[in-house]
Protein backbone atom coordinates (compact mmCIF):
# COMPACT_ATOMS: atom_id res chain seq x y z
CA UNK A 1 0.00 0.00 0.00
CA UNK A 2 1.09 3.67 -0.73
CA UNK A 3 -1.09 5.03 1.94
CA UNK A 4 0.37 6.32 4.63
CA UNK A 5 -1.48 5.30 7.47
CA UNK A 6 -0.43 6.41 10.80
CA UNK A 7 -1.82 4.83 13.95
CA UNK A 8 -1.66 6.13 17.55
CA UNK A 9 -1.82 3.67 19.95
CA UNK A 10 -0.27 0.28 20.69
CA UNK A 11 -2.74 -1.46 22.77
CA UNK A 12 -5.25 -4.33 21.56
CA UNK A 13 -6.97 -2.31 18.77
CA UNK A 14 -3.69 -0.67 16.99
CA UNK A 15 -1.59 -3.79 17.41
CA UNK A 16 -4.22 -5.66 15.54
CA UNK A 17 -4.41 -3.13 12.90
CA UNK A 18 -0.56 -2.87 12.49
CA UNK A 19 -0.62 -6.58 12.09
CA UNK A 20 -3.17 -6.40 8.69
CA UNK A 21 -1.62 -3.31 7.39
CA UNK A 22 1.83 -1.82 7.02
CA UNK A 23 1.39 1.43 9.22
CA UNK A 24 3.12 3.68 11.31
CA UNK A 25 2.59 2.58 14.65
CA UNK A 26 3.02 5.12 17.51
CA UNK A 27 2.72 3.35 21.32
CA UNK A 28 3.35 5.69 23.98
CA UNK A 29 4.38 3.20 26.60
CA UNK A 30 7.99 1.31 26.55
CA UNK A 31 7.06 -2.01 26.09
CA UNK A 32 6.11 -3.82 22.62
CA UNK A 33 2.42 -4.06 22.48
CA UNK A 34 0.45 -6.51 24.89
CA UNK A 35 -2.64 -8.52 25.63
CA UNK A 36 -3.89 -6.38 28.70
CA UNK A 37 -6.82 -8.86 29.46
CA UNK A 38 -3.75 -11.33 30.64
CA UNK A 39 -2.24 -8.80 32.98
CA UNK A 40 -3.79 -9.87 36.43
CA UNK A 41 -1.84 -12.95 35.68
CA UNK A 42 1.25 -11.11 34.86
CA UNK A 43 1.14 -9.80 38.77
CA UNK A 44 -0.17 -12.80 40.19
CA UNK A 45 3.02 -14.28 38.84
CA UNK A 46 1.25 -16.67 36.73
CA UNK A 47 3.08 -15.66 32.95
CA UNK A 48 6.28 -13.69 32.78
CA UNK A 49 5.41 -9.88 31.07
CA UNK A 50 6.81 -11.61 27.73
CA UNK A 51 4.52 -14.21 27.33
CA UNK A 52 1.51 -11.87 26.94
CA UNK A 53 3.04 -9.86 24.06
CA UNK A 54 1.09 -9.92 21.17
CA UNK A 55 1.98 -10.77 17.13
CA UNK A 56 4.53 -8.31 15.79
CA UNK A 57 3.09 -6.37 13.44
CA UNK A 58 4.44 -5.72 10.14
CA UNK A 59 6.29 -2.79 10.41
CA UNK A 60 8.54 -2.20 13.76
CA UNK A 61 6.63 -0.14 16.48
CA UNK A 62 7.66 3.09 17.45
CA UNK A 63 7.62 2.55 21.50
CA UNK A 64 8.00 5.57 24.03
CA UNK A 65 6.33 8.15 21.57
CA UNK A 66 3.63 10.38 22.48
CA UNK A 67 1.50 12.02 19.69
CA UNK A 68 0.51 15.62 21.48
CA UNK A 69 -1.19 17.37 18.05
CA UNK A 70 -3.07 16.39 15.44
CA UNK A 71 -2.55 19.72 12.30
CA UNK A 72 -5.11 18.24 10.34
CA UNK A 73 -4.62 20.50 7.43
CA UNK A 74 -1.00 19.22 7.03
CA UNK A 75 -1.84 15.82 7.80
CA UNK A 76 0.72 15.76 10.52
CA UNK A 77 0.85 14.17 14.04
CA UNK A 78 3.30 15.93 16.30
CA UNK A 79 4.76 14.04 19.25
CA UNK A 80 6.38 15.44 22.47
CA UNK A 81 10.26 14.45 21.52
CA UNK A 82 9.65 16.89 18.98
CA UNK A 83 8.90 14.73 15.99
CA UNK A 84 6.36 15.27 13.31
CA UNK A 85 4.89 11.88 11.38
CA UNK A 86 2.77 13.17 8.23
CA UNK A 87 -0.20 10.76 7.42
CA UNK A 88 -2.77 10.42 4.62
CA UNK A 89 -5.28 8.19 7.19
CA UNK A 90 -4.86 8.81 10.70
CA UNK A 91 -6.44 5.96 13.04
CA UNK A 92 -6.53 7.02 16.52
CA UNK A 93 -6.53 3.77 19.18
CA UNK A 94 -5.47 6.16 21.73
CA UNK A 95 -7.53 3.66 24.71
CA UNK A 96 -9.22 4.52 27.62
CA UNK A 97 -7.45 6.36 31.47
CA UNK A 98 -8.00 4.52 34.46
CA UNK A 99 -10.76 6.57 36.31
CA UNK A 100 -9.29 7.99 39.79
CA UNK A 101 -11.87 8.28 42.06
CA UNK A 102 -12.85 12.03 44.14
CA UNK A 103 -11.33 10.94 47.79
CA UNK A 104 -9.32 12.73 50.07
CA UNK A 105 -5.58 12.04 49.96
CA UNK A 106 -5.58 12.47 46.38
CA UNK A 107 -4.53 15.36 43.91
CA UNK A 108 -4.53 15.13 40.48
CA UNK A 109 -2.70 12.66 38.52
CA UNK A 110 0.10 12.29 41.03
CA UNK A 111 -0.64 9.40 43.63
CA UNK A 112 0.93 8.57 47.10
CA UNK A 113 3.23 6.02 47.26
CA UNK A 114 1.76 2.74 47.02
CA UNK A 115 -1.40 3.81 45.59
CA UNK A 116 -1.95 2.44 41.66
CA UNK A 117 -4.17 2.31 38.82
CA UNK A 118 -4.49 -1.31 37.50
CA UNK A 119 -4.21 -0.50 33.75
CA UNK A 120 -0.85 -1.17 32.02
CA UNK A 121 2.10 -3.36 31.96
CA UNK A 122 4.29 -0.63 34.38
CA UNK A 123 1.47 -0.88 36.84
CA UNK A 124 1.37 -4.37 37.09
CA UNK A 125 4.84 -4.31 37.31
CA UNK A 126 4.99 -1.94 40.08
CA UNK A 127 2.76 -3.84 42.08
CA UNK A 128 4.62 -6.78 42.04
CA UNK A 129 7.86 -5.05 43.50
CA UNK A 130 5.63 -3.69 46.39
CA UNK A 131 3.59 -7.03 47.15
CA UNK A 132 4.65 -9.37 49.59
CA UNK A 133 3.34 -11.89 51.53
CA UNK A 134 1.22 -10.24 54.41
CA UNK A 135 1.26 -6.87 52.77
CA UNK A 136 -2.31 -4.98 53.31
CA UNK A 137 -3.71 -4.09 50.50
CA UNK A 138 -7.15 -2.48 49.35
CA UNK A 139 -8.51 -2.64 46.10
CA UNK A 140 -11.35 -0.37 45.50
CA UNK A 141 -14.18 -1.60 42.33
CA UNK A 142 -15.79 -4.50 42.73
CA UNK A 143 -15.93 -4.30 38.78
CA UNK A 144 -14.18 -6.67 36.45
CA UNK A 145 -10.63 -5.63 37.02
CA UNK A 146 -11.31 -5.32 40.69
CA UNK A 147 -12.05 -8.55 40.94
CA UNK A 148 -9.41 -9.90 38.95
CA UNK A 149 -6.53 -7.32 40.87
CA UNK A 150 -8.28 -8.75 44.21
CA UNK A 151 -7.44 -12.47 42.84
CA UNK A 152 -3.60 -11.81 41.82
CA UNK A 153 -2.98 -9.93 44.90
CA UNK A 154 -4.22 -13.16 46.92
CA UNK A 155 -2.07 -15.12 45.02
CA UNK A 156 1.11 -13.09 45.71
CA UNK A 157 0.19 -13.83 49.69
CA UNK A 158 -1.36 -10.41 50.26
CA UNK A 159 -3.84 -9.66 53.01
CA UNK A 160 -6.80 -8.24 50.77
CA UNK A 161 -9.46 -6.12 51.20
CA UNK A 162 -11.98 -5.39 48.09
CA UNK A 163 -14.39 -2.43 48.18
CA UNK A 164 -17.33 -2.13 46.25
CA UNK A 165 -19.69 1.07 46.36
CA UNK A 166 -22.61 -1.16 44.51
CA UNK A 167 -24.71 -3.58 46.44
CA UNK A 168 -22.55 -6.86 44.55
CA UNK A 169 -19.52 -7.32 42.81
CA UNK A 170 -19.66 -7.35 38.93
CA UNK A 171 -23.38 -5.87 39.19
CA UNK A 172 -22.81 -4.97 35.02
CA UNK A 173 -22.34 -8.50 34.01
CA UNK A 174 -24.06 -10.87 36.44
CA UNK A 175 -27.66 -10.83 38.40
CA UNK A 176 -27.93 -11.30 42.28
CA UNK A 177 -27.40 -14.92 42.54
CA UNK A 178 -24.43 -15.35 40.03
CA UNK A 179 -22.59 -12.74 42.44
CA UNK A 180 -23.52 -14.28 45.42
CA UNK A 181 -21.47 -17.35 43.75
CA UNK A 182 -18.66 -15.06 42.45
CA UNK A 183 -18.87 -13.27 46.42
CA UNK A 184 -18.34 -16.75 47.95
CA UNK A 185 -15.26 -17.76 45.52
CA UNK A 186 -13.04 -14.71 46.29
CA UNK A 187 -13.64 -15.10 49.89
CA UNK A 188 -11.95 -18.46 49.68
CA UNK A 189 -9.45 -17.24 47.62
CA UNK A 190 -8.97 -15.33 51.32
CA UNK A 191 -9.75 -11.71 50.22
CA UNK A 192 -12.14 -9.98 52.51
CA UNK A 193 -15.19 -8.59 50.68
CA UNK A 194 -17.48 -5.05 51.56
CA UNK A 195 -20.05 -4.58 49.39
CA UNK A 196 -22.40 -1.13 49.54
CA UNK A 197 -19.27 0.30 50.86
CA UNK A 198 -17.97 4.01 49.89
CA UNK A 199 -14.67 4.93 50.28
CA UNK A 200 -14.51 8.55 51.03
CA UNK A 201 -10.34 9.11 51.74
CA UNK A 202 -7.10 8.06 52.19
CA UNK A 203 -4.55 8.34 54.74
CA UNK A 204 -0.61 9.19 54.14
CA UNK A 205 2.09 9.36 56.38
CA UNK A 206 5.43 10.76 54.31
CA UNK A 207 4.00 10.39 50.66
CA UNK A 208 3.19 6.93 51.58
CA UNK A 209 -0.83 5.60 52.01
CA UNK A 210 -0.93 3.89 55.62
CA UNK A 211 -4.91 3.83 55.61
CA UNK A 212 -7.72 3.75 53.50
CA UNK A 213 -11.27 5.69 54.98
CA UNK A 214 -14.79 4.46 54.62
CA UNK A 215 -17.93 6.93 54.79
CA UNK A 216 -19.44 5.32 57.14
CA UNK A 217 -16.14 6.24 59.63
CA UNK A 218 -14.09 2.25 59.49
CA UNK A 219 -10.66 2.90 58.80
CA UNK A 220 -8.86 0.10 56.81
CA UNK A 221 -5.08 -0.27 56.97
CA UNK A 222 -3.27 -0.28 53.98
CA UNK A 223 -0.10 -0.23 52.76
CA UNK A 224 -0.71 -1.11 49.16
CA UNK A 225 -4.17 0.21 47.60
CA UNK A 226 -5.09 -0.71 44.05
CA UNK A 227 -7.71 1.91 42.22
CA UNK A 228 -10.02 -0.38 40.06
CA UNK A 229 -12.77 2.53 39.55
CA UNK A 230 -13.16 1.88 35.72
CA UNK A 231 -11.60 3.56 32.55
CA UNK A 232 -13.00 6.41 30.75
CA UNK A 233 -11.90 7.10 26.50
CA UNK A 234 -8.81 8.92 26.02
CA UNK A 235 -10.44 11.55 23.61
CA UNK A 236 -7.97 14.58 24.68
CA UNK A 237 -6.12 14.48 21.45
CA UNK A 238 -9.47 14.02 19.34
CA UNK A 239 -11.08 16.58 20.79
CA UNK A 240 -7.96 19.38 20.95
CA UNK A 241 -8.39 18.39 16.74
CA UNK A 242 -11.75 19.39 16.68
CA UNK A 243 -12.52 15.89 16.25
CA UNK A 244 -16.97 15.54 17.01
CA UNK A 245 -16.68 13.53 20.37
CA UNK A 246 -19.49 12.68 23.07
CA UNK A 247 -18.17 10.31 25.54
CA UNK A 248 -15.75 8.49 22.67
CA UNK A 249 -14.26 9.57 19.65
CA UNK A 250 -17.68 9.52 17.28
CA UNK A 251 -17.26 7.35 14.12
CA UNK A 252 -19.26 6.05 11.56
CA UNK A 253 -19.88 2.43 10.05
CA UNK A 254 -16.75 2.78 8.38
CA UNK A 255 -14.90 3.73 11.85
CA UNK A 256 -14.75 7.45 10.45
CA UNK A 257 -14.65 10.45 12.56
CA UNK A 258 -16.25 13.90 11.82
CA UNK A 259 -12.50 14.37 9.59
CA UNK A 260 -12.82 11.84 6.58
CA UNK A 261 -8.92 11.20 6.78
CA UNK A 262 -9.07 10.06 10.53
CA UNK A 263 -10.68 6.77 12.05
CA UNK A 264 -10.84 5.96 15.57
CA UNK A 265 -11.09 2.03 16.89
CA UNK A 266 -10.63 0.79 20.69
CA UNK A 267 -11.47 1.78 23.77
CA UNK A 268 -11.70 4.91 22.80
CA UNK A 269 -13.91 5.19 19.90
CA UNK A 270 -18.06 5.47 20.19
CA UNK A 271 -19.98 4.42 17.59
CA UNK A 272 -23.72 4.89 17.40
CA UNK A 273 -23.67 6.15 20.79
CA UNK A 274 -22.16 2.94 22.43
CA UNK A 275 -18.49 2.62 23.74
CA UNK A 276 -17.29 -1.10 24.26
CA UNK A 277 -13.84 -0.66 26.38
CA UNK A 278 -13.50 -4.78 26.05
CA UNK A 279 -10.69 -6.60 24.08
CA UNK A 280 -13.62 -8.15 21.31
CA UNK A 281 -15.04 -4.93 19.72
CA UNK A 282 -11.61 -3.35 19.56
CA UNK A 283 -10.43 -6.53 17.66
CA UNK A 284 -13.59 -6.42 15.21
CA UNK A 285 -13.08 -2.92 14.85
CA UNK A 286 -9.29 -3.39 13.86
CA UNK A 287 -10.61 -5.62 11.42
CA UNK A 288 -13.39 -3.74 9.55
CA UNK A 289 -11.20 -0.64 9.38
CA UNK A 290 -8.25 -3.30 8.04
CA UNK A 291 -11.16 -3.89 5.10
CA UNK A 292 -11.94 -0.23 4.66
CA UNK A 293 -8.25 1.05 4.40
CA UNK A 294 -7.35 -2.17 1.87
CA UNK A 295 -10.84 -0.96 -0.39
CA UNK A 296 -10.05 2.21 -0.15
CA UNK A 297 -6.64 2.11 -1.54
CA UNK A 298 -7.66 -0.58 -4.15
CA UNK A 299 -10.18 1.93 -5.08
CA UNK A 300 -7.36 4.90 -5.17
CA UNK A 301 -5.33 2.37 -7.66
CA UNK A 302 -8.14 1.78 -10.03
CA UNK A 303 -8.68 5.50 -10.16
CA UNK A 304 -4.74 5.95 -11.16
CA UNK A 305 -5.35 3.61 -13.98
CA UNK A 306 -5.51 4.80 -17.63
CA UNK A 307 -8.74 3.54 -19.48
CA UNK A 308 -6.39 1.19 -21.86
CA UNK A 309 -5.27 -0.88 -18.85
CA UNK A 310 -7.79 -3.24 -17.20
CA UNK A 311 -7.95 -3.46 -13.74
CA UNK A 312 -5.85 -5.64 -11.26
CA UNK A 313 -8.68 -7.63 -9.14
CA UNK A 314 -8.47 -7.04 -4.94
CA UNK A 315 -7.52 -10.45 -3.94
CA UNK A 316 -10.30 -12.32 -2.09
CA UNK A 317 -10.88 -11.26 1.92
CA UNK A 318 -8.66 -8.27 0.97
CA UNK A 319 -10.67 -4.96 -0.19
CA UNK A 320 -14.05 -6.17 1.17
CA UNK A 321 -15.59 -2.72 2.86
CA UNK A 322 -18.38 -4.27 4.97
CA UNK A 323 -19.52 -1.58 7.71
CA UNK A 324 -18.95 -1.69 11.06
CA UNK A 325 -22.88 -2.55 12.47
CA UNK A 326 -21.53 -2.85 16.28
CA UNK A 327 -19.86 -6.08 18.69
CA UNK A 328 -22.18 -8.39 20.48
CA UNK A 329 -19.81 -8.71 23.11
CA UNK A 330 -18.88 -11.82 25.45
CA UNK A 331 -17.39 -11.28 29.21
CA UNK A 332 -15.08 -14.02 30.08
CA UNK A 333 -13.04 -14.62 33.24
CA UNK A 334 -11.68 -17.00 35.27
CA UNK A 335 -10.47 -16.92 38.62
CA UNK A 336 -7.64 -19.14 40.24
CA UNK A 337 -7.72 -21.17 43.60
CA UNK A 338 -7.76 -24.68 45.07
CA UNK A 339 -10.69 -24.58 42.54
CA UNK A 340 -11.17 -21.89 39.56
CA UNK A 341 -13.93 -20.14 38.68
CA UNK A 342 -14.76 -19.96 35.30
CA UNK A 343 -17.44 -17.30 34.63
CA UNK A 344 -18.84 -15.95 31.35
CA UNK A 345 -22.03 -13.08 30.83
CA UNK A 346 -23.60 -11.76 27.73
CA UNK A 347 -26.36 -9.40 26.73
CA UNK A 348 -28.83 -8.27 29.19
CA UNK A 349 -29.52 -11.25 31.91
CA UNK A 350 -32.00 -9.17 33.00
CA UNK A 351 -35.66 -10.44 31.91
CA UNK A 352 -38.87 -8.40 31.02
CA UNK A 353 -42.81 -9.16 31.33
CA UNK A 354 -43.33 -11.70 29.16
CA UNK A 355 -39.56 -13.29 28.37
CA UNK A 356 -38.63 -16.80 29.18
CA UNK A 357 -35.93 -17.58 31.43
CA UNK A 358 -34.06 -21.12 31.56
CA UNK A 359 -32.00 -21.34 35.07
CA UNK A 360 -30.39 -23.96 36.32
CA UNK A 361 -28.25 -24.38 39.71
CA UNK A 362 -25.66 -27.03 41.32
CA UNK A 363 -24.29 -25.21 44.21
CA UNK A 364 -22.84 -28.45 45.46
CA UNK A 365 -20.52 -28.15 42.40
CA UNK A 366 -20.66 -23.63 42.66
CA UNK A 367 -22.25 -24.02 39.26
CA UNK A 368 -24.88 -21.73 37.72
CA UNK A 369 -26.58 -21.16 34.25
CA UNK A 370 -29.38 -18.86 32.96
CA UNK A 371 -30.61 -17.63 29.66
CA UNK A 372 -33.17 -14.76 29.12
CA UNK A 373 -34.93 -15.62 25.86
CA UNK A 374 -37.27 -12.97 24.22
CA UNK A 375 -39.73 -14.30 21.46
CA UNK A 376 -37.20 -16.66 19.43
CA UNK A 377 -34.00 -14.80 20.47
CA UNK A 378 -31.44 -15.17 22.88
CA UNK A 379 -31.24 -11.79 24.37
CA UNK A 380 -28.74 -12.46 27.55
CA UNK A 381 -26.99 -15.26 29.99
CA UNK A 382 -25.16 -15.47 32.34
CA UNK A 383 -22.89 -19.22 33.37
CA UNK A 384 -20.60 -19.44 36.15
CA UNK A 385 -18.40 -22.98 37.13
CA UNK A 386 -19.70 -25.11 34.57
CA UNK A 387 -19.11 -23.38 30.93
CA UNK A 388 -19.60 -26.84 28.53
CA UNK A 389 -22.66 -24.62 26.69
CA UNK A 390 -20.99 -21.43 26.51
CA UNK A 391 -19.77 -22.14 22.39
CA UNK A 392 -23.42 -22.83 22.16
CA UNK A 393 -24.54 -19.85 23.39
CA UNK A 394 -21.93 -17.71 22.51
CA UNK A 395 -22.95 -18.41 18.54
CA UNK A 396 -26.72 -18.06 19.11
CA UNK A 397 -26.33 -14.52 20.84
CA UNK A 398 -23.20 -13.49 18.49
CA UNK A 399 -25.55 -14.33 15.37
CA UNK A 400 -28.56 -12.81 16.15
CA UNK A 401 -30.65 -15.63 15.00
CA UNK A 402 -33.91 -17.74 15.68
CA UNK A 403 -33.31 -20.27 18.01
CA UNK A 404 -34.36 -24.14 17.01
CA UNK A 405 -38.03 -24.63 17.96
CA UNK A 406 -36.74 -27.15 20.73
CA UNK A 407 -37.30 -27.04 24.48
CA UNK A 408 -35.78 -24.21 25.93
CA UNK A 409 -33.93 -26.37 28.63
CA UNK A 410 -31.67 -27.85 25.70
CA UNK A 411 -30.02 -24.16 25.73
CA UNK A 412 -28.41 -25.11 29.10
CA UNK A 413 -27.50 -28.75 28.44
CA UNK A 414 -23.79 -29.48 27.71
CA UNK A 415 -23.69 -29.56 24.07
CA UNK A 416 -26.33 -25.94 23.97
CA UNK A 417 -28.51 -27.33 21.87
CA UNK A 418 -26.59 -28.22 19.15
Amino acid sequence: MSTRIVVVGGGTAGARLAQRLPVTLLGEEPHAPYNRVLLADVLAGRYAPEVIALPAPKEPVRRGVRAVRIDRAARIVECEDGTAVGYDRLVLATGSNPVLPPLRGLRGSRLPSGVHPFRTLDDCLELRALVRPGIRAVVIGGGLLGVSAARALAALGAEVVLTQQGERLMERQLDEQASVLLREHVESLGVEVHTECRVSGLRQEDGAVTAVELADGFVLDAQVVVLACGVRPRIGLARDAGLEVRTGVVVDDELRTSDPFIHAIGDCSEHDGRVYGLAGPALEQADALAGVLLATAADASDAARTASVPSAPVPAGQGARAPYTGTRALTRLTLGGAESLDLAAFGDATPRPGDDVVQLTDATRRAYRKVVVRGDRLVGGVLLGDLAAVGALARAWEGDEALPPAPLLHLLTHDGGS
